[in-house]
């Protein structure tokens, strides 16, 4: 059922997106990473709601009662969910460039899609199926119905011990997860080169004797003059400068060369630059030729107009455009996903700790691609060789979607322990029952996303499998040292303090039935 939620919602989206796409442009990339999200919302909603009925079978109600309990509970916190899980991929919108915009139309809409199959179509199923839905279960294994009514022996040990000392735990936890950031203060990004593809390939090794054999010429700035409305005898004269400006300057390399259109009112001046493409010498070239060389030379003709693009232009202009956008995609994911969760949950608290946690969790995952990936440690183990950079599209790509993934969990767990908390039990009671209620299929959908993303690892081209080992690396973080330490341990140090809301913010509309939380004794 899940497989088939997943799948479904993935096939309809690859669908609307035939029309969508003669209205906006839409990457061809765009259906692997619908798929990659698809399968996680998917396989993540059939999960909750499987056990949330298989526990209220357990303990003793019907088919349809056990079913009505799970859409209440599991259906609210999918919806939220998925909302969320929404909000983060919109955050792509803002990166400025076609292909994240065409990202977030299609994880968005994958989103929507699997959400609404989770709250009609799944239902819907498991109320036809009933108790049927267990059928065809692994032999010589406990029922299903009767493991989802117990607790995790190993979580329920390892909480235990969390609760009883919560502030060593935050402490050690916090501690483990900014060593593992620490690298992340080294980061460098470019955009991948033929550097990154695996050196066996016939078409690499090829390149590379070409290489040896004419060495010191690797892909140039290439400088696109327009004429405009400047005469041709003007701008050969200026290109006849921009070379001689170049010649003896170490930056650059030769040999120049020009070519044009046939009516000669653009002209390609490919300038080779010093450097391996991406380095400081490389950069250093590339600005000297923008700032200093063309408004020397062609920059002096009335009418004309040049442009420098190629391989370290692209780059460089790339990594400038994330640097910019960046810290816009943050505020709004952040901003927005903390005002929709302090809406549901009537808290200040625990929208504040979701995100912070959240970015813990993310920024462990950027150290440690920085540290395999950017400073070559296991090469030999994931066949890759380092560019000594991290690919340029990836840190915000992975932000958004390990941010919409984490809180999937999150809004998952909290509402378990908010429902046993409006049930009369303490805050450190409800913690402890609520993420022991959920150990087992948190783990369970992280295990399979874990799967899921490991296989990128395996891939030939280094991107991929930076993204690959960031997103296992972070969901694995994420279901273990975020869910199951730091998370409880935080909520038990704070205490009622977890559900305090200002006065000024009663007038929140509320999302669901819940009895107002008392405001912790100062």
């Amino acid at each position: 059922m899940p497989l088939l939620l997943a799948a479904t919602a993935v096939a309809a989206t690859i669908g609307l997106l035939g029309p969508l796409s003669h209205v906006v442009p839409i990457d061809q990339a765009a259906s692997s990473v619908i798929l990659l999200i698809g399968l996680a919302v998917g396989v993540d909603y059939s999960m909750f709601y499987l056990r949330r009925e298989r526990e209220e079978r357990a303990r003793g109600k019907g088919s349809e009662a056990a079913l009505e309990a799970a859409a209440a509970t599991s259906g609210r916190a999918v919806l939220v969910s998925g909302v969320t899980v929404a909000i983060a991929m919109a955050g792509m919108y803002f990166a400025g460039d076609a292909t994240f915009t065409s990202f977030a139309t299609g994880t968005i809409l994958v989103v929507a899609i699997a959400v609404l199959g989770s709250l009609t179509v799944l239902p819907a199923v498991l109320s036809k199926l009933g108790d049927r839905v267990n059928k065809g279960r692994i032999p010589f294994l406990t029922r299903p119905e009767v493991r989802a009514g117990r607790e995790s022996r190993i979580w329920s040990a390892v909480i235990d011990r969390v609760l009883r000392r919560p502030a060593i735990s935050a402490v050690l936890a916090t501690a483990f997860l900014l060593v593992l950031a620490f690298p992340l203060l080294n980061l460098k990004m470019a955009v991948p080169g033929i550097e990154s593809l695996p050196k066996d390939l016939a078409v690499i090794q090829t390149y590379d004797r070409i290489e040896a054999a004419f060495p010191g010429n690797q892909i140039p700035a290439s400088v696109v003059v327009e004429r405009g409305d400047a005469s041709g005898a003007e701008v050969r004269t200026a290109i006849g400068e921009l070379e001689s400006a170049v010649a003896d300057d170490p930056l650059f390399e030769k040999p120049v060369t020009v070519d044009a259109n046939p009516d000669r009112t653009v002209a390609v001046v490919d300038v080779p630059i010093a450097g391996d493409g991406v380095d400081e010498t490389s950069y250093a070239a590339l600005d000297k030729l923008r700032d200093e060389v063309i408004p020397q030379t062609i920059g002096q003709v009335p009418g004309a107009e040049a442009n420098v693009t190629g391989f370290t232009a692209g780059s460089g202009d790339f990594n400038d455009l994330m640097s910019a956008r960046v810290p816009i995609v943050f505020a709004f994911v952040l901003g927005a996903a903390f005002l929709l969760l302090l809406v549901t949950f009537r808290s200040i608290v625990i929208p504040l700790k979701a995100v912070l946690l959240n970015l813990l969790s993310v920024g462990a995952a950027y150290g440690l691609v920085v540290w395999i990936f950017q400073e070559g440690h296991f090469e030999s183990v994931l066949g890759f060789e380092s560019t000594g950079a991290i690919t340029s599209w990836l840190p915000m790509f992975l932000f958004v979607v390990l941010f919409g993934l984490s809180m999937d969990y999150h809004v998952f767990i909290i509402s378990r322990i908010r429902e046993a908390y409006d049930s009369g039990l303490s805050t450190g009671d409800a913690v402890g029952q609520g993420i022991k209620s959920t150990a087992s299929v948190v783990t369970a959908a992280a295990a399979v996303m874990i799967a899921v993303f490991a296989i990128f690892a395996t891939l030939s081209a280094v991107e991929f499998k930076q993204l690959g080992v960031g997103l296992a690396a972070a969901i694995l973080i994420d279901a273990t040292i975020i869910r199951g330490v730091l998370l409880p341990a935080t909520m038990k140090l704070l205490g009622d303090w977890n559900w305090y809301l200002p006065h000024s913010l009663r007038w929140l509309p509320r999302v669901s039935r819940q009895r107002e939380p008392q405001p912790a004794e100062t």
